[in-house]
């Protein structure tokens, strides 16, 4: 057989009831009343458990606090006793990858052109002067005087 469990936090106080006149008795009728709403979900009780916690007390230091819990657990259901799916390695995203969209054919006008080609080089607009180009003056840091 196979069980699940959950735990959960036992009551601090008791409840307020007309038969329960001493704080055991509220308690005691508070606990009852955890432990018949679990019932009611199908959850057997197991035991209480008081568990160490580690919590920040301040900026900087921790302090160890006790907690007391209920243990519960039920059976499972003969549809989850089947193997369960085989899980990856490494978690995997929430949604799966799409494959790479073919990039839009560029237009002609704006696709890269190559020098060489005599056809382009005829339809290239040519400079007005095939002469040197002059070089720019050079730049002269202002002076100080």
């Amino acid at each position: 057989m196979r069980y699940e469990y959950t735990a959960i936090a036992a009551p601090n106080r008791g409840e307020k009831a007309k038969d329960a006149k001493t704080p055991t008795d509220r308690y005691a009728l508070s606990l009852t009343a955890e432990l018949n709403r679990m019932a009611a979900d199908g959850w057997e009780y197991v035991r209480a458990d008081v568990l160490p916690s580690e919590e920040r007390s301040g900026l900087t230091s921790r302090t160890t606090v006790y907690h007391n819990l209920l243990v519960f657990r039920r059976e499972l259901a003969a549809a989850t006793l089947t193997a369960p799916a085989p899980q990856p390695e490494y978690p995997v995203a929430a949604s799966p990858a799409r494959a790479p969209e073919p990039s839009p054919a560029t237009p002609a006008a704006a696709a890269p052109q190559k020098a060489e080609d005599p056809a382009i080089n005829a339809a290239r607009p040519q400079p007005e002067s095939q002469g040197e180009a002059t070089p720019p003056a050079p730049r002269v840091p202002p002076s100080n005087d």
